[in-house]
This record gives C-alpha cells, structure tokens and sequence, in this order.
C-alpha cells in the first residue's frame, strides 16, 4: 500500500487551528469555555491568524483598524451589492456572499498591495539602501509595471480621509509605549513626500494606507490586510442588507427605473426581409 493508501481518516485533514472532539473545543489548544467572555473579537482574530493571544495594546491596535473600514455607504459597490441582492429575495448570508466577492484588486485589496509596497521598501532598508533612495526606486518599479495610483493614498471622495488621523495617532502611542516599532509608519510617510516630490502636492493617506501601516506594524502578512479587511467590511455590509430587507423593494438594480443608461450601439436597423443575411453562425441550405 501507498503511503496514501495508508491515510487514515483523520489525517485527510490536518490543522494547528483547532482541536475538537464531543465535548471538546479548544482554539489554538485554548479551552473555549476559557476564552469567551475573556478575550474579544480582535483578540480571537489574532489568536486564530496568529496561533498566540495579542497583548491588550495589539488588540486594541488592531480593533481600531477594523472598526475604521467597517462601511463607507451605499456608493461602495459591496455595499451596493449586498442591498440589491437582498432585493432579489435571498437570504442574508447570499447578499453577504455577492457582496464580500467584489472584494478583489480594486474594491478592497489596495491595503494588500500597500503593505506590499512598505514591505519591500523596508527590505530594501535592511538590505542597506537609504529609505528615500529605497522609497523612490520602490515608487519607480510600480510606474514601470503601468501602475498610475500608488496604493493606499488618495481618495476620489474625501481630500483627507477622517480616518486617517486617529489611526496613525493609535500608531504613534503603540510606538510609545514600545508595542510597535513605527518602522512602518515610518516607510508609509516616506511613500507620502515621494508622492508629493513627483506631483508637486500632498496626496493623502486612505483608509487601506493606514491600516496596511498598522497590519505591518503588527506583524501581519500582506494578504492578511486583504482578508481583515473582508472581516472588517462585513460588518457593514451585514447591516445594510439588513436595513434592506427591513425596508423592503424588489429587484432594485443600480439606477432608479426612471433613468436608462447611455446606450452608444447602432441605430434602429431593420431586419432584412430578402433572406440576403443570415443570423451569425447560419449556414446556407
């Protein structure tokens, strides 16, 4: 017999997560009898990402970053999803389901690759380049690859994000108090002035630059920023298919039904009647 072969059931799947059997659940090898009521949301996400417990100053770090990305309006297509789904008839889960897969490279990944960019600037620095020179040649490799907006800065709404402010002020008391080093931080404000050496003005901070500057400084794995933010944006697309499906509505698409689209195709055109066409794909008998 193959190794394979050999397998037994229970080493189809194997996990360091959790360890479950009747009348048994412990989280990371924590009893959950011993964690509810004892550890908070931000701590178990943590604690389950991480394989060890925050101390209280990284959770509450990291609570501020998913509380800041909860919801930004009806205007951010997973929110808009989410309500128009639940206009379609389905259940709360489908809505939260259409909503968090419109998550991806645009709508919700910039804090991945904003982090990606600090990470590999400070990689740089520790290679031995000085941060500005290791910031510019970082800014430079994004522009050659086609990439006009650099991550986690600038906001088509806000001219500075609000979120932005008490953030980056978390991180400066974490810094303080010795919980984080503030290297991030400090490649992000890097990032900033490079920005606004080429262009000639401040572009600002958003909301996917500052929490990609506290995942970092928590230790956090580029895509994890992508998946906390998933975590965190639920929450608000939760509350609005909720608030839809209170309000009632069916079928509600993106636009009220009063206003069309802008169609740019060809003119009214008449089908010939001669049988001279044939319908694409048709063959001659």
């Amino acid at each position: 017999m193959t190794q394979r072969e050999e397998q037994t059931p229970s080493d189809w799947w194997r996990t360091a997560i959790i360890d479950m059997s009747p009348g048994v659940i412990r989280m990371r090898g924590y009893p959950i009898e011993q964690l509810i009521g004892q550890v908070s949301l931000a701590g178990m996400v943590w604690l389950m990402t991480r394989g060890e417990l925050p101390t209280p100053a990284q959770a509450a770090l990291l609570e501020s970053a998913l509380v800041a990305g909860v919801d930004h309006g009806p205007q951010a297509p997973s929110i808009a999803v989410a309500r128009m789904a639940m206009t379609c008839g389905v259940g709360l889960n489908n809505a939260m389901a259409s909503a968090i897969n419109t998550l991806g490279d645009i709508h919700g990944g910039a804090g991945e690759q904003a982090l990606e960019l600090f990470d590999a600037i400070l990689a740089s620095v520790d290679a031995g380049l000085p941060l500005e020179q290791a910031t510019r040649a970082a800014i430079d490799a994004k522009e050659a690859d086609g990439i006009r907006f650099v991550p986690g800065f600038g906001h088509r709404f806000h001219p500075v994000d609000p979120r932005v402010a008490p953030l980056l002020a978390a991180v400066e008391r974490a810094r303080e108090a010795g919980e984080v080093s503030g290297r991030v931080a400090e490649v992000a404000s890097a990032v900033g002035d490079e920005i606004e050496r080429r262009k000639g003005r401040r572009i600002t901070m958003n909301i996917d630059g500052v929490t990609a500057v506290i995942y970092g400084e928590l230790g956090f794995a580029a895509p994890l920023a992508r998946g906390l933010f998933c975590l965190s944006r639920s929450v608000g697309i939760l509350a609005h298919a909720w608030e839809q499906r209170c309000e009632g509505g069916r079928n509600k698409g993106p636009i009220p039904r009063h206003l069309l689209w802008t169609y740019d195709g060809p003119t009214r055109r008449d089908l010939p009647s001669d049988g001279a066409r044939h319908p694409a794909g048709a063959e001659d008998p």
